[in-house]
Formats: C-alpha cells, structure tokens, sequence
C-alpha cells in the first residue's frame, strides 16, 4: 500500500474503485483507516474510494506536530497531491474535526461533507482529568489492557459491546486499540487540546450531511444537532445502537446513508 508527502509528512493511503466522484475517508483518535473497511468494500463498487492514516497513527509516519490545523492541511494536502479535485469528505470524530475546517477554510477541495460522531467544541473541560490520566498511562506502559478496556466504553455502544454476536469484533478492535505505540500520546494531545470551530461553522457552504451514535458518550448526540443548526441546510440521521463508531457497530446503515446522499449529489 502506498504512501505519500503531503505537508512535509508521509502519509499511508489506501484507493480502491473507480468512479468520476471520489470519498476520501478521515478517521478517528486511537485507530486508522481500517475503521472504515466496511464502507470502502461497498462503496468502491460504484465510487473511486480514499482512506488514509493521520500523521502519528496507522501506517503514517510519526511526526509532530499533531494539532487539529495542522492535521487538516495534511487532507488537503492529500487530496491536492493525489490530483483529486474536489471530493466528498467523511470524518469521523477526530476525522470530523479536520471535514469542518477543511469545509470552511478550503471549499475548492470539498464537495461535500459527511460527518460522523463529532463536534465543533473544544474538548468538555470535564472529560480532561480522564482523558489526561489515560494519556499519561500510555506515555510509559503503551496502550496496555487496562487502559484498553476503559478506552472501549467510549469508542462504542454499551449494547453493541454486550451483545454477544458481536463479541469477535469487540477482540479485534480491543486488539487494535492495543497495537498504538507510546508515541500516540502526540495525536491523543493534539485531540484533547483542540480549539473549537464554532464560529467557522457558518463559512460551510458545500452540502453536509451528519451522523450520529444514539448511544454516543464521547460526543453526544447534542453536539451533532449543535452542528446541524451552525451549518446551513445540513441534515442530521440519528443511529440506533451505536456509540461512537457507527461505521463499525452499524455499517449497513451507514453505508446505506452514504449511498443515498452521494446520489443526491450527482
């Protein structure tokens, strides 16, 4: 799988599918663009499909730093690298914070945005001390078991992570959690410390759609509809039984939604 230089860092990208449209796929803290394989296999059937690894993570080349601005102008160098014109852009969680800021800073790159379980605000001051704590734990032991297990509650859905069907998916991505090596403490930071897009919300032009977790504790479902009224004409879906992956826990329906709103596009 190749990488590229864009921004001054090598990025892992992964393309599949051909196609006039192209997605490109953003990902969330603490995974990489493995997260989105249920949607890349569908959608590259009809779509040219991009997935890549933040800078720190995945397959990218560690390198700080890691803010949110800077994390963006990696997309956008990505995208203007790979000759993609403009492209519908989905981000999840943290691939979310980076969808708005290219939205609003670079709409020559995007021509829509999908969002998924995100937020336009600063980190709740609250989720700090937890979160730091966390952090500080991986710094000198790594993403180690424990720290899994209280990672996993956040990333998903209390009744997806009871079911018991689901319990091979709970091991692999629990399993995941665990590859970050101690320098994800870098992208974690950058994550945690982000300044907010509020006020850049109105500059979104380009149609948007939103998804979000009912189940979602990491960011809530009110944080979506926050978005929905800052960015004019955006829709909201609300996913029943998912947290804070629904590309993971409910990918049929997610995959579903994408479809229906690349047609609309068109």
């Amino acid at each position: 799988m190749p990488h590229i230089q864009a921004n001054g860092v090598s990025l892992f990208y992964t393309k599949l599918g051909q196609g006039s449209e192209t997605i490109v796929f953003s990902h969330g803290l603490l995974w990489s663009h493995k997260m989105f394989s249920a949607q890349l296999e569908v959608l590259s059937k009809s779509y040219r499909v991009i997935a890549y690894d933040h800078r720190g993570q995945g397959q990218s080349e560690v390198k700080a730093p890691f803010d949110m601005d800077t994390v963006a102008e990696d997309a956008a160098a990505l995208i203007e690298t790979l000759g993609l014109g403009k492209v519908h852009f989905a981000g999840l969680s943290m691939g979310g914070f980076v969808g708005m800021r290219l939205a609003a800073r670079r709409p020559d790159l995007i021509k829509s945005l999908i969002l998924l379980e995100t937020s336009a605000n600063a980190e709740p001051v609250e989720n700090l001390p937890k979160y730091k704590t966390l952090n500080g734990i991986v710094k000198w032991l790594g993403v180690i078991g424990p720290v899994a297990s209280k990672v996993m509650p956040i990333m998903f859905a209390a009744s997806w992570l009871a079911n018991a069907e689901n319990s091979a998916q709970v091991s692999f991505w629990k399993n995941e959690l665990k590859k970050n090596k101690k320098s994800i403490t870098g992208p974690v930071e950058g994550v945690i410390f982000r300044k907010g897009v509020e006020d850049e919300l109105g500059k979104i032009q380009c149609p948007t759609m939103i998804m979000v977790g009912d189940e979602d504790v990491a960011t809530k479902p009110e944080k979506a509809k926050f978005i929905q009224m800052g960015v004019a004409n955006a829709v909201l879906h609300r996913i029943p039984g998912a947290g804070h992956s629904s590309c993971i826990e409910k990918p049929a329906i997610v995959n579903q939604l994408i479809l229906d709103w690349l047609k609309e596009q068109a």
